[in-house]
């Protein structure tokens, strides 16, 4: 029997990649019935790609549980993966989608979480830390007798993307320079949102007698990339995949914070998660990898940062050694 999955941030990337995949790639495809994407904003070009690849978008309009139990209902998914919205109202937005799909008896949730949230301190990295009460809330829900949500269910915890990366091409370009604010010798270890995406593919797409596949229902999963790297073997990587050399640039929280404004839009949410945890990567609290989980529902290995630096090579190639190339006339 086909799934029909509700996905809510639609408009997000996290969402994006991974509707695309379900919609798009073998073998998810020939496991989805429909594909509804739940947004605040319906209108962005992510909601407009999807509606394109055939899944419905349907605007979420926070404040009422009633009004977002009746369009889970109408959406008639059988499966939710839920993603808190980059939002200056995230907890209360969570909270309520997590109130509705437990009165709509939404059998299978995925919770999608963050790497960390269990180590940071609820003073200094307040965002990242709000996704331990979300969690918390979620998995209250398993012993419920008054729902079928619980018993189906699955929290992922996200590392640092790789693709936040792309938010420091300018000075990648135009100063060959990392400018991100982890300290000199602390490390982390980035993770390909297309590997998150295949991870959460699996797990929605994965069938057991209660709902998720037994070998993925009631797992909590850490997911980071493969290596762990510093600033400086970060850029030594890029140099030697780009072919010109690129150094790390350990920049002042709040010189990364003017940065970062220009870059993501104005969503203030977002830039304080990203600084958050980049204090986390300070405070050493992001030394270590987590990849088993991938390797087991997956089957395949997590994509290495070398290969995430060949994807994007364009994004990150210096404008010099553009026009190098150019001159040279290759």
């Amino acid at each position: 029997m086909s799934r029909n999955i509700c996905i809510t941030s639609a408009e997000g990337n996290t969402a994006f990649s991974i509707a695309k995949l379900l919609l798009t790639t073998e073998p998810f495809k020939k496991e989805i019935g429909q594909i509804t994407g739940l947004a605040l904003n319906p209108n962005t070009e992510y909601c407009q790609q999807l509606q394109t690849l055939g899944a419905k978008i349907t605007q979420h309009k926070p404040g009422r549980v009633r009004d977002t139990v009746k369009i889970l209902e109408n959406t008639k998914s059988d499966t939710l993966m839920l993603i808190p919205p980059a939002h200056a109202n995230k907890i209360d937005i969570t909270m309520e989608l997590i109130e509705a799909a437990k009165r709509a008896n939404i059998q299978n949730v995925c919770f999608m979480s963050a790497a960390g949230c269990d180590l940071a301190d609820r003073d200094a990295q307040p965002r990242l830390r709000e996704f331990i009460d979300l969690e918390a809330l979620f998995m209250k829900l398993k012993g419920d007798e008054g729902t079928k949500m619980g018993p189906s269910s699955v929290i992922i915890r996200p590392g640092f993307y790789a693709e936040n990366l792309l938010l420091y091409a300018p000075q990648a370009q135009e100063e060959g320079l990392i400018p991100i604010p982890i300290g000199q010798n602390t490390k982390f270890p980035p993770v390909a949102l297309g590997d998150v995406a295949r991870l959460a593919a699996h797990i929605l797409t994965g069938k057991g007698k209660y709902g998720f596949s037994n070998e993925h229902r009631g797992q909590l999963l850490t997911m980071t990339g493969p290596m762990l790297l510093n600033g400086d073997e970060l850029a030594q990587i890029a140099s030697r995949v780009l072919g010109v050399e690129m150094k790390f640039d350990d920049v002042l929280e709040r010189e990364a914070r003017r940065l970062l404004r220009f870059r993501i839009d104005n969503d203030l949410s977002e830039m304080e998660y990203l600084l958050e945890y980049y204090s986390l990567v300070r405070e050493g609290k992001t030394n270590y990898i987590s990849t088993i989980g991938f390797h087991d529902v997956t089957g395949t290995h997590p994509t290495e940062p070398p290969d995430f630096f060949k994807t994007y090579k364009d994004e990150f190639m210096p404008k010099k050694a553009i026009q190098k190339l150019g001159a040279d006339g290759v």
